[in-house]
């Protein structure tokens, strides 16, 4: 009885046996049934033009398109002879650095009244959806009509006030021109950045901030001690994704000025556009675009490094 309880007892803890290798391989590649849709559709969508657009930029096409052969690193010497090529590039990072740093503290003040109780506030929420909603180009041919010397309602308001005394041509001087423009890229990414403020901050939980009365905490200790810190994932987002869209940011300088006069307001958006159809150049236009990727990337690496992203993801 003993020796049949022992063998039974032995059976019962015997290890279960081994998967076979094609059941192991099987296992290992289900998930590809899953994520594989998702990964063909960046292929297909973000890495095969990444790669185009590299192999652009060692080609030397003619004016018409026709590929005349490998051109190597002639087109990136070319781009770097430019003599416009350093000023369009300190250009595009007071552009970026300026819109997007004016529009997170613009962000955070307008997140805070959205997510305040006040008679209205559905309806100026709906209010501030409209510049993000409507068409970026319309916005910026709106304010080029706004920003006219003659029929322009700036001009007509700030003469009616007596800050001026005479109207100005905003637009045909080109820090002017430059501020102007990236007022109107804060105007149309306010909405979209001010929403995800909104949305950080409804995450918060009130808890934190009644026991933050109890303790004595100011409003203003409130808001730099607790809010900030737990609005970080929020704010990383929101920084990231206007650093691209601004970097990227063609229709509000196509439309207010055309990057002129001359390459007066260009960045390396425009710039690379009149590289293409100015001077019929796709090669080198190529070699911006791949230099203009890379700065991007830069730019989010450092900030990602800045604001040390690992620890949000801990």
């Amino acid at each position: 009885m003993q020796d049949v309880t022992t063998r039974g007892a032995g059976a019962a803890t015997a290890p279960a046996p081994r998967p076979t290798p094609g059941r192991r391989l099987r296992r290992a590649l289900s998930p590809l049934l899953w994520l594989g849709p998702s990964i063909v559709l960046i292929a297909v969508v973000v890495l095969w033009p990444v790669i185009e657009m590299v192999r652009t930029s060692t080609l030397k096409i003619s004016s018409s398109g026709v590929t005349l052969g490998s051109n190597g690193t002639t087109n990136y010497s070319d781009l770097f002879a430019e003599d416009d090529l350093l000023p369009v590039l300190g250009r595009t990072l007071f552009w970026v650095v300026g819109t997007v740093v004016v529009t997170m503290v613009l962000s955070l003040a307008l997140g805070q009244l959205l997510n305040a109780r006040f008679p209205g506030r559905r309806v100026v929420r709906w209010a501030v959806i409209v510049p993000w909603a409507a068409s970026v180009l319309m916005t910026a041919l709106i304010w080029k009509w706004m920003l006219d010397n003659y029929s322009g309602l700036v001009n007509r308001v700030l003469l009616d006030l007596n800050v001026i005394d005479k109207p100005v041509n905003w637009l045909a001087h080109p820090d002017q021109a430059m501020l102007w423009m990236m007022w109107v890229a804060v105007f149309v990414s306010l909405p979209f950045t001010s929403f995800v403020i909104l949305a950080g901050l409804q995450t918060i939980p009130r808890d934190v901030y009644e026991a933050a009365r109890v303790d004595g905490a100011t409003g203003w200790r409130t808001y730099f001690q607790i809010t900030l810190p737990l609005l970080r994932p929020a704010i990383l987002i929101a920084s990231i994704v206007n650093v691209i869209n601004v970097f990227n940011s063609f229709p509000i300088i196509w439309a207010m000025t055309g990057g002129g006069p001359g390459h007066a307001t260009d960045t390396t958006t425009t710039f690379m556009y009149k590289i293409a159809f100015y001077d019929q150049n796709v090669g080198e236009s190529a070699a911006m675009a791949v230099v203009n990727f890379a700065l991007v990337l830069i730019m989010v690496l450092l900030y990602l490094r800045a604001s040390r992203w690992r620890e949000e993801v801990r």
